[in-house]
């Protein structure tokens, strides 16, 4: 089963020894399951070579394009770069951290042929993540939940398949530092009234580098931008 069309894009910072592993493997599948598709690396600001190792892998693909942040901006800043970039009727992203199989996209595909949904989402069947950050990540659901009325499985999880007129139809998106933008993005979606369905991923550890999304000051900025966005909604 086949796209017509699909956008790809990789949120990366300071991932340069995993970046090129992560998106080649993209580009082996992809053909398989659209006619057209694209792929865009958005670097963070990254302080290693992920920039140069983007953009090696962008010179030996056409299909491939970079977005540079000169300066780190975070992770929301890097989803915003690549949904409002991309181009194609579908768009997907991951993280570039390889703790995902991009070859799952096809169960994405058949999900959505068969619900005719708006957004397919992943959420994780075995989350390869120390105890404290599930914890954190229940937590944050229940709170989703409570203020907005969003019951999902996995806000948070970096996978997912998302009609590009969802994007259009939804308020811009706005959190950029903290780690609220899964949450706004499926917040806003859920309040034009767009489809979401789920669907397990596999997960897998992390070799090497470190995650930001459990900092203090990213749960905290994440805090300042759900309360934010429900003081808005509510008033």
């Amino acid at each position: 089963m086949k796209l017509k069309e699909l956008s790809v894009f990789f949120p990366a910072y300071n991932e340069e020894k995993r970046l090129e592993k992560t998106v080649l493997s993209a580009l082996k599948v992809l053909p398989s399951v659209a006619d057209k598709w694209e792929v865009i690396i958005v670097n963070d600001g990254s302080k290693d070579k992920t920039g140069k190792v983007a953009k090696k892998i962008a010179s030996k693909n056409k299909n491939v394009s970079v977005i540079e942040h000169e300066v780190n901006r975070g992770y929301g800043a890097a989803l915003k770069s690549g949904l409002y970039s991309a181009k194609y009727k579908w768009i997907s992203f991951i993280d570039s951290d390889g703790q995902f199989d991009f070859s799952e996209i096809d169960q994405f595909i058949k999900t959505q042929n068969e619900t005719d949904a708006d957004l397919v989402i992943g959420y994780y069947k075995s989350r390869a993540v120390p105890f404290y950050r599930k914890v954190n990540s229940t937590l944050w659901q229940l709170v989703v939940f409570v203020l907005f009325g969003l019951k999902v499985r996995d806000i948070d999880c970096a996978f997912k398949l998302i009609d590009a007129k969802i994007v259009k139809q939804i308020p811009q998106l706005e959190s950029e530092r903290g780690a609220f933008i899964s949450s706004e993005l499926l917040i806003k979606a859920k309040k034009v009234g767009a489809k979401i369905v789920e669907i397990p991923v596999s997960h897998y550890p992390r070799e090497g580098g470190v995650g930001t999304g459990a900092s203090l000051n990213v749960i905290i900025k994440s805090f300042v931008d759900l309360f934010r966005l429900w003081r808005k909604l509510s008033s």
